[in-house]
């Protein structure tokens, strides 16, 4: 199968031929012609599997092809793609413009973090396709800067990180002010029950593309695994990066901001080139440590789960979880970041005493075991863990996931000083510095479970009515839901 197979224009067939590319992926062999009919599209593939050039090249033959070009000045939005980070939509931006570049359609990209005077000089003139980010988009809408009056394609890109983001009730404002008349394209690695119930409430008989089971690994990916305590950790991030020539270029993940930060110094005191990124730095000083990392200055980029599933950089050759996520599919978006469209990859992941009980959820997530490096100086003295069943583990809940409510990750407020999820600010010119963490779990970006299981307090739970004898327990001991479920 090539992209000629696929019936793209020959505009389209001259950018891909001019990035690189001549054999499509398999999603893109599936999802291509149904989008090109103007179906709607359920489709579900695991991270770095050419999602985005799946929906953006027959979007871009849509608009161009047949059809009269609109105005200079005053374009309507034709497509709206949403994402849930910055550098995923910085990147499917970057991704529209490379393939329709013989094209003559126009694109943009908005989201917080910057100000937003060019983004609204930007709208007034018009553009074909908009990619944006939840929080940046409602605050432009609000302001009557964005109509939709043209809309013929929805995007709803990487659906499940939106869940898991809290940003599912602004996605869904933001649909409805969609017209009901559109084709929508639906993409998510995992598909758990929300985001199920979410896709089938806007799609209309959609066709299902999926390429690989859901949370599963890439083939080409070589995992590896480090039993050692968590005081040693650094010590062993050090001495691999000075002993190991062939990893030249390395995403090194921690569950922490702060950890990222402490990570990246001890790094550079090491004499090892290291930039942390996580919600807590401007969008310039992310935008600087990309910029480093892809150009080969800086050979470590200390990163939170933020980066799990919106950096696709080429030639990131080894992965590394300093911290094991606690939730499993993470890990599978974090490994992903290497090993992309077929390329080989290696991915090392620290366990300490603590992070074992993740480690199964993982080995059981992915069904197979992850092989153990057994000579290393700063392994654990103590023995490795028994090998259990690798079934299924049981269908969790999204509460592992999401933020309680009224909360938002990465410092999105509900309130009036609405925040994009990655750091993003309402007013203009705002920044994703210092206030970028408001209304998010201090010091964390990692998926923290909800506390779901919080008991009532003793006085709950014993306080006599006043007007009666107390009552004898009652049958169920049930603690009683916080109240924000």
């Amino acid at each position: 199968m090539t992209f000629e197979d696929l019936k793209l224009a020959e505009p389209l067939l001259r950018a891909v031929k001019a990035e690189g590319y001549t054999t499509p992926t398999p999603i893109q062999v599936q999802a291509i012609p149904h989008v090109l009919e103007g179906k709607d599209v359920l489709g579900c593939a695991q991270t770095g599997t050419g999602k985005t050039a799946a929906f953006t090249l027959p979007i871009l033959q849509r608009l161009s092809v047949g059809r009269p070009p609109p105005p200079a000045r005053g374009r309507p939005i034709r497509a709206l793609v949403l994402s849930p980070t910055r550098e995923l939509a910085a990147q499917i931006g970057d991704s529209i413009r490379a393939y329709g570049r013989f094209t003559g359609i126009t694109s943009a990209v908005i989201f917080g973090g910057v100000g937003q005077n060019a983004q609204e000089q930007v709208l007034k003139q018009g553009v074909d396709i908009l990619v944006a980010t939840p929080g940046r988009l409602l605050d432009l809408m609000n302001q009557g800067f964005v109509s939709y009056k043209s809309l013929e394609v929805f995007v709803l890109d990487e659906a499940d990180r939106m869940l898991d983001m809290g940003f599912i009730h602004d996605v869904k404002r933001v649909i409805a002010k969609l017209p009901t008349q559109r084709q929508t394209l639906f993409f998510s690695a995992t598909m758990p029950p929300e985001i199920q119930g979410l896709a089938n409430s806007i799609l209309k008989n959609p066709v299902r593309v999926e390429v690989a089971p859901v949370a599963t690994t890439a083939e080409t990916i070589d995992q590896r695994l480090y039993f050692v305590e968590k005081e040693q950790k650094r010590g062993l991030l050090v001495h691999l990066l000075q002993t190991d020539r062939a990893i030249e270029r390395v995403l090194v993940f921690t569950r922490t901001k702060h950890g990222a930060n402490r990570v990246a110094k001890q790094l550079e005191a090491a004499g090892i080139g290291a930039e942390p990124i996580h919600g807590n730095k401007s969008q310039n000083a992310r935008e600087r440590a990309l910029a480093a990392f892809k150009s080969g200055t800086c050979r470590v980029l200390v990163a939170t789960d933020i980066a799990a599933r919106g950096i696709d950089i080429d030639g990131i050759t080894h992965v590394i979880n300093f911290d094991l996520p606690n939730v499993p599919e993470t890990y599978v978006h974090r490994i992903g970041r290497t090993g992309r469209a077929g390329a080989a990859g290696i991915a090392l992941s620290f366990c300490d005493t603590e992070e074992r009980a993740y480690l199964k959820d993982i080995e059981r997530t992915i069904r197979r075991r992850v092989p153990v490096m057994e000579a290393h100086s700063h392994r654990s003295n103590l023995p490795p863990p028994a090998e259990g069943a690798l079934e299924q583990a049981p269908a969790r809940a999204q509460q592992s996931t999401r933020p309680p409510q009224g909360q938002r990750r990465d410092g999105e407020r509900r309130d009036g000083g609405r925040r994009d999820g990655n750091g993003g600010g309402r007013r203009r010119g705002g920044g994703g510095g210092r206030g970028a963490n408001a209304g998010g779990p201090r010091g964390s970006e990692s998926a923290r479970p909800a506390r779901s299981d919080r008991p009532a307090t003793q006085q709950q739970a014993q306080r006599p009515s006043a007007s009666a004898p107390a009552a004898p327990p009652a049958v169920s001991q049930r603690p009683r839901a916080p109240k924000w479920l």
